[in-house]
């Protein structure tokens, strides 16, 4: 897509690191002024119960629902504008008791165009995935992992703040660091989901990365971690980030075995 003169809402899971990595993202890129942020406060489940409970999402207005969770009077008016593009972030987290890989194989069929219904991008197994990484890049990140225990034993954030290059504040300042983030997180999608990389930015199938990773943690109870919250920059743009796709590194798919 290219959304160069559009007015696009982005829903955002939780209020501080989710609104921080786009906000983060969106100004690294210069599309920030695009854009409306709005935290839903709450997990992905929850936004399911409302859209799905009655088996007939197409009969509910999602800019309504999300107007009736919204708490704060003064930004309901937000959900009574008008919209080029809706976009959801959302994490797994598969470690919820009320997760399914079903739950979400709906949400991404129905969620699945930005100017519809509105399009869903799903983090593996949290947000937090984004800063996952020891170096830039880090040729460890194609196969990084996390088991099911640590996320039940919620010791992933921890995991990541521990393993991370740096703190937070300073990982992938520059535009050219935010490249490679999102493009070793573009081949490891690609890599797992059986795909080649190329200067073409082919995104995967969001439904192909759910169900490699439904079989992983059915068969070996754990997930890869996969930050796809960044891929929308790709569908926004392809030409913000394809100059440097093309220098391929130690990071190439074709390598990691």
């Amino acid at each position: 897509m290219d959304k160069q003169n559009a007015k696009i809402l982005m829903l955002v899971e939780g209020q501080k690191t989710d609104v921080k990595i786009m906000e983060h993202l969106l100004s690294v890129y210069g599309i920030r002024d695009h854009h409306q942020i709005v935290s839903y406060k709450t997990n992905i489940y929850v936004l399911y119960k409302k859209m799905f409970a009655a088996d007939d999402p197409d009969s509910l207005d999602l800019l309504q629902v999300l107007k009736e969770n919204e708490k704060d009077a003064s930004k309901k008016h937000i959900f009574d504008e008008r919209y080029s593009d809706i976009l959801l972030i959302f994490d797994l987290d598969p470690q919820d008791t009320e997760f399914s890989s079903e739950k979400i194989r709906r949400m991404l069929e129905y969620f699945n165009e930005s100017t519809e219904n509105g399009m869903l991008y799903i983090n593996y197994p949290m947000v937090e995935s984004y800063y996952h990484m020891k170096s830039l890049p880090d040729p460890e990140y194609q196969i990084r992992t996390v088991s099911l225990d640590d996320l039940e034993r919620k010791e992933y954030k921890t995991r990541v703040r521990d393993e991370c290059l740096c703190n937070f504040r300073d990982f992938a300042q520059s535009k050219e660091e935010c490249n490679i983030v999102i493009r070793q997180n573009l081949e490891k999608a690609l890599r797992i989901t059986g795909k080649m990389a190329d200067e073409n930015l082919f995104l995967p199938l969001s439904l192909d990365i759910l169900s490699v990773q439904d079989s992983k943690m059915k068969e070996d109870r754990i997930l890869y971690v996969l930050c796809t919250c960044v891929f929308y920059i790709v569908d926004f743009n392809p030409k913000l980030i394809v100059s440097d796709f093309g220098n391929q590194s130690d990071t190439d798919i074709t390598k990691m075995e």
